[in-house]
């Protein structure tokens, strides 16, 4: 059983889409919400073992079909991929529950898009290479596509049709990039590709850096990174917000295999094209964090001011890539995990306020008073306090440790101000967000709205996600522990190698 766990978190949720279309499901609405719900946890409590069997033993190769690597397709669970399915499960398991409330009811087949894209998601993850890694993203991008369209009006039809033809174009240079890969090594296996960049002599060595390069289009449009970012604020705000809260994960895919393919592939041990990537990722990376900044103090609605949040956070985990050390890369995977909840804590937030608002609903102006200005300010206030990294939330440990693991860095002199700067504009946006929806009421109508009160089930799942915030403070340190040795793990790229292309025979 143990050798076939590592698929697990790919066939659960894929049967778990089949299943919920088929009757007595696809018929019934309430078995389909229980089915789903049990179905998520299954996927949830699967991935969280499966990280604590990777973290007490050694990365689990799973080699489909017996076809050893490089040839066969290989599943590769180590600490970094387990950590982010159990992320992508754990997140998958809240929108499920809040979607429970009725949500699911205004459109068809959400339960079952949302496995289908908690799949790619876990996929792209868990493969060992990149053609898989493409077909991956593609299984994610059409389920996307769909959930972008629910409960859809003129305005989210518009963003969808921008967001599939940008991924179309994405998914265009993806295949090239990997056909001149694989033209000139042979192979698109991770660590086959490792261990073969490096023997490149005369022209394959540039062939190759093109291929490499084109990969930083597709992962900066994947991940929305400047410029390739304009997509991401109108999407998400024109999106629904439980799907807005489903997407959070959606960017760090695009990080997660910049991360790979720039530390594995192209990283210290690449020969001529070792750290390639690396000026091209950093400039990029702070003017992300720039222009996010930017788009969080003109935003004029809620969600549009999270959804530029979103394109903050990563600017600063890909300015954390492009540094390549253990300890930014720790500090970045703790951020990772902190501002993925967070976003999507704050999307369910907004639309539990626009509800409350009337026709106001989320934009930034004088509007109706909210019917539970208690629990909805006390969920914003937390909120506002983790994603500005104030303490004693998890997001002032995040920025505590971004700073302090890149201040024997050279890059430090550029990365610290803007970084610091954008912070602050992130708090002023954030109080005056605050201030604009629950202090601000219109004089004639201050009467918040009968029978609009938050349903409990929509309600547990924001404060499920709000918790996890000091959570990751008060088990600080075998979290620490625990990025810390995936980092290293991630580095020792030898060892990795060795792992994969014995492990998967």
């Amino acid at each position: 059983m143990i050798q076939h766990l590592a698929s697990l978190p790919i066939l659960i949720p894929m049967l778990a889409g089949v299943i919920l279309l088929m009757p007595p499901c696809g018929k019934n609405l309430h078995i389909r919400r229980v089915s789903s719900v049990i179905l998520s946890i299954v996927t949830l409590l699967v991935s969280a073992y499966l990280l604590f069997h990777v973290n007490s033993t050694a990365p689990l190769v799973y080699a489909i079909g017996d076809w050893s690597a490089p040839f066969g397709i290989v599943l590769v669970a180590d600490r970094l991929a387990t950590l982010l399915v159990l992320l992508t499960s754990f997140l998958g398991a809240v929108v499920v529950l809040y979607s429970c409330a009725g949500d699911d009811k205004k459109g068809s087949f959400f339960h079952p898009l949302v496995h289908f894209l908690v799949l790619g998601v876990n996929g792209a993850f868990l493969t060992g290479d990149v053609f898989n890694l493409f077909v991956f993203f593609e299984v994610l991008l059409i389920a996307s596509y769909s959930l972008l369209m629910h409960a859809g009006n003129k305005h989210s039809t518009r963003a969808a049709l921008q967001y599939v033809i940008l991924n179309l174009i994405g998914s265009s240079v993806f295949l090239i990039a990997l056909g001149v890969l694989y033209g000139v090594l042979g192979t698109l296996n991770i660590a086959d590709l490792a261990q073969k960049v490096p023997q490149l002599t005369g022209d394959d060595v540039y062939l190759a850096k093109i291929g490499g390069l084109l990969l930083i289009v597709v992962f900066a449009l994947k991940g929305a990174l400047l410029p390739l970012h304009l997509w991401l604020p109108n999407t998400y705000a024109s999106a629904m917000p439980l799907v807005a809260a489903l997407f959070a994960i959606m960017t760090k895919v695009g990080v997660y295999a910049m991360l790979r393919v720039y530390t594995v592939i192209f990283g210290d041990n690449a020969g001529e094209l070792a750290h390639m990537a690396q000026p091209w990722l950093w400039g990029l990376a702070l003017a992300t964090i720039v222009m996010g900044g930017i788009g969080v103090l003109a935003s004029q609605d809620f969600r549009k001011l999270i959804a530029n949040l979103v394109v903050v956070s990563v600017g600063t985990l890909v300015a954390l890539v492009a540094i390549q050390n253990v300890a930014a890369t720790a500090a970045l995977l703790y951020y990772l995990v902190h501002s993925t909840i967070i976003c999507a804590a704050l999307f369910l937030i907004a639309d539990l306020i626009a509800q409350q608002r009337g026709k106001v609903a989320d934009r930034l102006v004088a509007g109706r008073a909210v019917a539970q200005p208690y629990l909805l300010g006390t969920c914003f206030v937390v909120a506002a306090l983790a994603v500005v990294g104030m303490p004693p939330l998890s997001g002032f440990v995040g920025k505590v440790w971004i700073l302090k693991s890149t201040l024997d860095s050279e890059k430090a002199m550029l990365f610290w101000p803007i970084y610091l700067v954008s912070s602050l504009a992130l708090l002023v946006a954030v109080s005056r967000a605050g201030t604009s929806l629950f202090w601000d009421h219109t004089h004639k109508d201050s009467e918040a709205i009968e029978g609009t009160k938050a349903h409990p089930v929509k309600v547990i799942a924001v404060v499920a996600l709000l918790a996890c915030s000091p959570l990751m403070v008060v088990f600080a340190g075998p979290i620490s522990d625990y990025m810390l040795a995936t980092s290293e793990q991630l580095f020792d790229i030898n060892t990795s190698i060795n792992a994969v292309l014995q492990g998967g025979q």
